[in-house]
């Protein structure tokens, strides 16, 4: 059943077994997963099936470090979420990402990559992609040594709208499952133990307020409202928030920080690309191409799992082709609602279609003109710090909810890993007589942690990637949740997302996020069950 809390005329109440605020990928994919159990679910969604303004604004916040996005267009608050604009690239998370890295400060997962493998390949069916490993494209040679320098492959969920309401009508069509729209979460409210949430209030626009009682309880809100809502929920238990009694919840924020790490001089353009398709297709599925340092050389020169593509761009302090100035208005200038996504979507089609067609001959031509060069772009894993986190601002938003104040922190560790990927790059490129890597003003010595460059790329700062704020852990003293997801000292209490992650790597969060939900999902019919 689907329902829309705007058009309740009274205080209400809903019992449910299991309540999952959020619905984005995490959220629906979990309320899908669940459909089939013994379990009655509640989906909950602060907006609506589209973009409202109104609602829009309860995302405002400010930034109080280093430059971000506006925070209202930092992620979406209608059903199927920012994954509504999501551009569809996926990979999973290397390795040593799960690793304890004894040169990262605060590195380490509580389980190994195995864990998530069989969910892994569970998610990509779910996407529709080939279920293939470790990012890899079947049958290409890396020309590189490997243990220097790595090439990685992401792979393209072309259903750009796959989490969107009108894709999941059939959820709210299932017995077990009903979805509430309009209904914005303001506050967990706890046992007098704190050992349980007992029920969460509701609030909407119009003025209306409910109460939810569940069994279990998943914020699957993202990484930067799965805090708010934390530490907003205070109470004698809790003085500092739920979760937060070892100052954990809202720290460790993470992106994946984007800028323009070297100048790229190849000895011939045309065989360079051919040797390393920035796009290709392999029996018809798309894969895009990524290069990083090899875990011997991580190790040795005390790296990040730092990654970065090689492309096409303007020079620095040029101005933008006219054609890209268009697809960047109406990626973040025009409003998100069905018709700014649906033109979106087109765009975006036609230009997967020239990069398939035209990609090695368009980039083979640019590199002639005097205003054009090619260059690495780093898509940078940012080292965990406990400095960069989310915190309450004393501003309030339209339901009385204290808005986010995001210290986004970057350290001396992110530049000195995207110098080192660099610096293997420039080291290969020049054993194999290819060409040679010219580092970016910025990396040598300028005194700058970093520098975004809006030509570098079309998301010139991060990927909209909010992790960390929530981080699994073993211990409650160095992480919010344990490895299920399941908040530290709260019985009943999981998140579902990338705030969840310990760390980031290179990769794109959403296949790692529908891995883990699905894993999730497990846990919970188990536990049902018993």
């Amino acid at each position: 059943m689907i329902s829309d809390f705007n058009s309740f005329t009274g205080p209400t109440e809903f019992d449910c077994d299991v309540c999952i605020i959020g619905a984005g990928a995490a959220g629906v994919t979990l309320a899908r997963q669940l459909s089939s159990s013994k379990l009655n679910v509640l989906l909950l969604e602060s907006g609506g099936s589209d973009f409202e303004p109104d609602v829009q604004e309860l995302a405002i916040g400010e930034s109080s470090g280093f430059s971000y996005y506006e925070l209202e267009h930092a992620r979406l608050r209608f059903f199927g979420g920012t994954c509504a604009i999501w551009g569809g690239r996926t990979a999973q998370l290397d390795q040593i990402d799960f690793e304890q890295r004894d040169w990262i400060p605060h590195s380490g997962w509580p389980f190994e990559k195995e864990t998530l493998a069989p969910y892994y390949h569970r998610a990509q069916e779910l996407l529709e992609i080939p279920a293939v490993a470790n990012n890899q494209l079947p049958g290409f040679a890396n020309p590189f040594d490997e243990e220097k320098l790595k090439t990685a492959f992401w792979q393209f969920d072309e259903k750009f709208d796959r989490f969107a309401l009108h894709c999941n009508i059939d959820l709210g069509q299932k017995p077990r499952v009903s979805i509430l729209m309009h209904a914005t979460v303001t506050r967990l409210i706890t046992s007098e133990n704190g050992q349980a949430i007992q029920t969460v209030e509701i609030k909407n626009h119009k003025g209306m307020q409910g109460v939810i009682r569940a069994r279990t309880f998943v914020l699957a809100t993202g990484g930067l409202e799965v805090p708010r809502l934390l530490l907003s929920s205070k109470s004698a238990s809790h003085p500092e928030g739920v979760g937060n009694n070892n100052d954990l919840v809202g720290r460790y924020f993470m992106e994946h920080p984007r800028a323009r790490g070297a100048r790229i001089v190849p000895k011939n353009a045309k065989a360079l690309f051919k040797l390393l398709p920035e796009v290709t297709r392999h029996h018809g599925d798309r894969y895009g191409m990524l290069l990083r340092p090899g875990e011997t050389y991580q190790e040795q020169e005390a790296l990040l799992n730092t990654g970065f593509t090689l492309s096409v761009r303007k020079n620095p302090g040029e101005t933008e082709e006219a054609y890209k100035r268009l697809y960047n208005t109406i990626r973040h200038g025009i409003s998100p609602n069905k018709f700014g996504r649906a033109l979106w979507k087109v765009i975006r089609r036609a230009a997967f279609n020239i990069e398939d067609s035209l990609g090695t001959y368009l980039r083979t031509s640019q590199c002639k003109k005097p205003s054009y060069g090619l260059y690495a772009i780093l898509r940078a894993e940012q080292a965990p710090n406990p400095q960069s986190r989310v915190k309450l601002s004393e501003d309030r938003d339209g339901l009385g909810m204290a808005r986010i104040n995001l210290d986004w922190q970057l350290s001396d560790l992110d530049k000195h890993s995207a110098n080192g990927a660099i610096s293997a790059l420039d080291s290969e490129l020049r054993r194999l007589d290819i060409g040679h890597a010219e580092p970016a003003p910025w990396l040598n010595g300028s005194g700058k942690t970093w520098e975004f460059d809006p030509l570098a790329s079309s998301h010139s700062i991060g990927g909209y990637h909010h992790m960390g704020t929530a981080r699994m852990a073993d211990s409650a003293k160095q992480g919010v949740t344990d490895a299920d997801g399941r908040v530290h000292g709260v019985e009943n209490l999981y998140i579902a997302g990338s705030a969840l992650f310990p760390t980031s790597g290179w990769a794109n969060p959403t296949l790692t996020i529908l891995a883990m939900t699905l894993r999730l999902a497990d846990k919970l019919e188990t536990t049902a069950a018993t």
